[in-house]
C-alpha cells in the first residue's frame, strides 16, 4: 500500500480545497453545505469540487465498470475510465491522492491533522465491488478507511473526512482550543461533558467542576479521559503507553503503572 505523503503547507491566503470523484457528484456538498462546514463554505474558507467519473467514459452508454476479471459478483470500476478522470482533475502534484476504501489505512485524528494542513486532497469515491488495482498502482493512491465495515460506496467516507478537516481549518471554529481539546487529540478519547442544569434527574454534575479551580478542574478531566480510554479503547492506551516508553530519555521503559490494567 502506498504511504502517505506528508501534505506540503497551504499557500497563505489559499483556500483548503477537497475535490471528490464520484458516479454521483449530487451527494455533495450535502451536509458539508450546513452548519460549521457550510459556513466556512460559504465564506471561501474551503472550496469543494464535485467531478462526475462519468463523465471520463467514451462509449455511447457511458460505462464505467465491468465485470471483474477470474469472475464473481459484482462489477468493478475500470482502470482507463477512472485514470481519465483523475487526469481531467488536473489536481497539484502536491496534493494527496486519497481513496476511500475498507482496506486502507485507518483515517485517525493525526491523519486528518496532516490532510487539514496541507492544500487539501483529491478523494476517490469508489462504488460497486471496488476499482480495478491497476489505476491505484499507476495513479499512487492512498487508500484510507473510516472504519471495519463497508458501505455501498466511497461517498459517505469522502463526507466524513472532508468534515473532519474542514473544522480544523482558521477560522471555522469558534475557539482554538474546540479543535484540540477533545477525543484523539492527544491519544485519549475526551473526558464527559456537562452543563446547565446544575441537577438532572437526580444527577448533579460533578462538584469539582463548579469550584473555579481552573487546575483541579484540569486534573479530573484528564484522570477521566484516561480511565475512558483504558477502558472503551484499550488499543489507543497501549499504543499512547509505547509512545511514553520510546520518549523515555532514559533510554529504558517506563515501568508500568500497576493502575492502567
Amino acid at each position: 500500500m502506498t504511504e502517505a505523503p506528508t501534505p506540503s503547507k497551504a499557500p497563505l491566503n489559499a483556500p483548503w480545497r477537497a475535490t471528490v470523484l464520484t458516479l454521483f457528484p449530487d451527494m455533495f456538498p450535502g451536509p458539508l453545505g450546513v452548519s460549521l462546514a457550510g459556513r466556512a463554505l460559504t465564506a471561501g474558507l474551503w472550496t469543494l469540487e464535485a467531478r462526475d467519473i462519468r463523465a471520463s467514459a467514451t462509449d455511447k452508454h457511458r460505462s464505467v465498470d465491468d465485470t471483474p476479471a477470474g469472475g464473481g459478483p459484482g462489477m468493478v470500476l475500470r482502470a482507463d475510465v477512472l485514470a481519465a478522470a483523475i487526469d481531467a482533475a488536473a489536481i497539484a502534484p502536491d496534493r494527496p491522492r486519497l481513496l476511500m476504501s475498507p482496506r486502507g489505512r485507518p483515517l485517525t485524528q493525526a491523519l486528518v491533522q496532516d490532510l487539514a494542513a496541507g492544500p487539501g486532497p483529491l478523494i476517490i469515491c469508489g462504488r460497486f465491488e471496488g476499482i480495478d488495482q491497476r489505476v491505484i498502482e499507476a495513479r499512487e493512491l492512498i487508500e484510507v478507511s473510516i472504519g471495519d465495515y463497508v458501505l455501498s460506496g466511497g461517498e459517505i467516507a469522502a463526507l466524513a473526512l472532508i468534515d473532519a478537516c474542514v473544522r480544523l481549518l482558521p477560522g471555522v471554529m469558534g475557539k482554538l482550543e474546540s479543535g484540540t481539546d477533545e477525543s484523539f487529540s492527544d491519544g485519549l478519547l475526551e473526558y464527559p461533558q456537562y452543563t446547565r442544569p446544575q441537577l438532572f434527574e437526580g444527577r448533579p454534575i460533578p462538584d469539582i467542576l463548579l469550584s473555579g479551580d481552573h487546575a483541579k478542574v484540569a486534573a479530573w478531566r484528564r484522570a477521566a479521559a484516561e480511565e475512558l480510554t483504558r477502558a472503551r479503547r484499550p488499543d489507543l492506551w497501549a499504543s499512547r503507553s509505547e509512545e511514553r516508553h520510546e520518549q523515555n530519555g532514559t533510554g529504558q521503559k517506563t515501568p508500568k503503572n500497576t493502575t492502567d490494567g
